[in-house]
């Protein structure tokens, strides 16, 4: 979706100098001394506007949040939103992640979400998905013993070739499973996004699927 340019934008994103990280590679294996504590630490890739990571720190006052996010347009949106909330619990890397590998040592992060991701149809694109053998192997390394990976997404394709990646590479144990989300638990059970509630409010299912990292 294309997003409207926006006046000023550099300047109106050093405002939220605060709630912004530059360089997130600095804190590998530093994480949790300079950033999360004795916190669960979770990250959200993709954050896009902030609904979800912003009402998640609302939810879970004791946890960190970390959202990436390259689209700095996009990004705004969410700094906003952690400013209206107030909450001091959630940080913004805004870039786009080549690779896990450069920002998270080994179990530095507790739980990661994957919202709505880039669908890469073609199938000479697989492997730009996030959830892709390669990408499940690096969740896989960065998550903590027992750490849990949540994926939502309303492209069914994306989602059978997700699970199948899934059962294929055995990084991950499954705990939940469903195909209408919005249906299978009642709303107190999960938190939505902006595109989420559009697609939902279209008719559109959401799927949804809850890993454990394999110990």
């Amino acid at each position: 979706m294309r997003q409207r340019k926006i006046k000023d934008l550099d300047s109106k994103i050093e405002a939220f100098r605060q709630y912004c990280i530059d360089s997130p590679g600095e804190y590998r294996g530093r994480w949790r001394e300079e950033f999360a504590g004795n916190r669960p630490f979770a990250i959200e890739i993709g954050c896009g506007k902030g609904q979800f990571i912003t009402r998640m720190s609302e939810r879970h006052p004791d946890w960190m949040f970390l959202g990436f996010e390259g689209h700095r347009s996009v990004a705004l949106h969410a700094l906003e939103k952690e400013r209206e909330t107030g909450s001091e619990n959630v940080r913004f890397v805004l870039q786009y992640i080549r690779s896990l590998d450069e920002i998270f040592a080994d179990g530095e992060v507790d739980w990661i979400f994957l919202n709505f991701s880039d669908p890469w149809p073609k199938e000479r694109h697989a492997k730009r998905r996030l959830t892709s053998g390669e990408k499940l192997k690096e969740y896989a390394r960065v998550l903590s013993p027992g750490g849990i990976l949540e994926f939502k997404t309303d492209n069914d394709g994306l989602f059978e070739y997700s699970l199948e990646q899934v059962l294929k590479q055995g990084f991950f144990v499954v705990e939940e499973v469903t195909r209408d989300l919005h249906v299978a638990k009642a709303p107190s059970e999960y938190v939505t996004t902006e595109y989420e509630d559009k697609f939902s409010a279209a008719g559109k299912s959401i799927s949804f699927m809850r890993l454990r990292k394999a110990l």
